[in-house]
This record gives structure tokens, sequence and C-alpha cells, in this order.
């Protein structure tokens, strides 16, 4: 096949319609219009460039839609290039949106930080933080006195994402009905707790980083991380960067599911890549902002039945007899 044939067929088979007829599914709540998360079991791909690209967040897999249906199917490019003409006029089922596409230009990363402000007592970030998320006031206050949390739109919460000098680059983005990362912006590590420690807890979400830390009353020499769900060649370096450090180690924070036990096994690889030592802290939950909610329900439970087991019972009414 000609060149040019080539190039028209690339156009017009998007890689989510590959991934659609290998029987993967698009996780909806995980996704953003820009990186479209698939699933098939403990397998993810991230299909970006509107469907032209795509890449594994747990391996350096990427390219376009010929190097995904050799990667599937496990075939040379020649077999590749014809199943995916056999592919021609299929389309991927459309994703619905719950939030309309932004019509405004994002502008420069630090600006549109600094134009947040930050966390008040019983602002929307706070109420959705404190009250919804159960992160504790001090944690929060903690978080904004590094300046790493800013109020978002809506009272969701932005989480700064910053490179080894302390730049924000990039933030996640948490609410009560939105979940994303800054259009623009580069995620690398979020990072809460001091810039020096030996100890390195890396979690998926700032969330989770903050939940850990909660746990663990921000244990002293401990630094909390998150990599926003995503590991780009920029996590990595970062990484690697406070790996450097003599005397460090890594625990790895990740989720109890599949995905994270993969995301675990990697950062497990990477610290025997730079000698350090790792070990694998595994939460009793799905993650560590709910093993937070659940202490959190069973206290309030426990403090009703002690305040039951204090209150005198209420006098009948009724006279005694005789």
């Amino acid at each position: 096949m000609k060149r040019e044939e080539i190039e028209k067929l690339r156009e017009a088979v998007s890689c989510a319609a590959v991934l659609e007829q290998a029987g993967f599914a698009v996780d909806v709540k995980e996704s953003t219009r820009r990186a479209v998360k698939f699933r098939r079991g403990a397998e993810i791909i991230i299909v970006t460039h509107e469907g032209r690209g795509w890449f594994d967040p747990l391996s350096d897999d990427k390219g376009d839609v010929f190097a995904l249906t050799c990667l599937l199917q496990h075939l040379g490019f020649s077999e590749a290039v014809d199943r995916v003409g056999d592919l021609i006029g299929f389309t991927a089922a459309p994703v619905i949106w719950k939030k309309p596409p932004s019509k405004v230009e994002p502008a420069d990363i630090l600006t549109r930080w600094q134009g947040r402000g930050l966390p008040a007592t019983g602002s929307g970030v706070w109420r959705y933080l404190c009250w919804s998320r159960a992160i504790p006031i001090s944690i929060l206050r903690s978080a904004i006195n590094q300046g790493i949390v800013r109020e978002g739109p809506f009272g969701s919460m932005w989480a700064a994402h910053s490179d080894g000098a302390g730049l924000v680059v990039g933030w996640e983005e948490r609410g009560p009905d939105w979940r994303g990362f800054s259009t623009g912006g580069s995620k690398v590590l979020f990072r809460l707790g001091a810039p020096d420690a030996l100890r390195l807890c890396v979690t998926e979400a700032a969330i989770d980083a903050m939940s850990l830390a909660t746990i663990e009353d921000l244990q002293d020499g401990s630094l909390y991380l998150s990599t926003g769900g995503g590991w780009s060649p920029r996590t990595e370096a970062a990484l690697v960067d406070l790996l450097a450090c003599p005397g460090t180690h890594l625990v790895c924070a990740t989720d109890a599911n599949s995905q994270g036990d993969a995301f675990a096994r990697r950062l497990q690889a990477l610290a025997a890549q730079v000698d350090r030592p790792s070990v694998r802290l595994r939460p009793p939950a799905e993650d560590w902002n709910e093993v937070l909610q659940e202490r959190r329900r069973e206290k309030l439970k426990s403090e009703g039945r002690e305040r039951r087991a204090a209150s005198p019972p209420t006098a009948s009414r009724e006279a005694s007899p005789g």
C-alpha cells in the first residue's frame, strides 16, 4: 500500500474504534475530552489527539492506530494495515460528557494558578475536602501553607503539580461533580510534606496523598506524592531525582485494585533501577480516601453509642401501679 493510502487510513480509523472492537470500554469517570481512558480488565489504554494517538500509562508503549493494532493483535505492520482497513466506516460509540467543552482559550499556567484564591474557612473547596472527603482541617491548612491547593470553580479543588524547582506546571482538578487535569498543564508530582524527606509515599491522586498523610499524622520525614493517575517522562524523571538523595526509600501507596498493583510494580522497578529500597503499602479499602472516610463513619457511630449510653433513660409518663 502506498504511503498516501496509509495516511488516509490513519485519518479514517480512530484508536477508539480499534479498542472497542477489541473489547475495551470507556471509563468516563477517569477520562477527559483530551485523554479518554479505555479499560479491558487490568489493561488500560489512554486515547489522545482526538482518537489519532494513544499511550499505555503503565508502560512506554504509545503510537498511532497501526501501532495499537500491532500491540493488541500481535501483528506485523503490514498485517496491521489490513486489519485497520477492515474497520473503514466503523465509528466507536460516542462518549457522553456531563460538562460542556470550554470555549475559553487557556491562559498561561502560572497566571491561571495565581489567579485562584486560597481555600478559606467554609468555602466551597473547604466544604468539599473537609466535609465530603473527610480531610481534617490540620492537613488542609498544611497544604494551604505550602501553597499547593487553590479554590477551583464550583467548589472544586486545584492541587498543584510542581517540578523540581518548585514551579507549578499543572494541577489536579477534583470537585463534587468534576475531575480532570489542568488544560495545557503537565503531570509531574503533587508534593505534600518536607521537600527533603527520605520516605517517599506515592499515591495516584492528591486527595489520596492527603488522606494517607492524615492516617499517618503527617509523619516526619515523609513526602506524600501524587502522580495524578498518569506516568509521564517528567513524572519518572522527578521520582528519579527524589530517589537520588542517599537514604531515600519508596513507599508504593497506590490503589488496592489491578491498576494500582500494576502501578506499584512499575514504581518498585524504578526504585530497583536506581538501587533504592521500596515497599508496597496497599490500602485496606479501594483507596486511601475510602479508608479515611470509613474511619470517620466508625468514629461517628462510636460517639453516637457513647452519647446514648451516657444519657439517662426517659422517665415513663405512666403512673406506677398502686
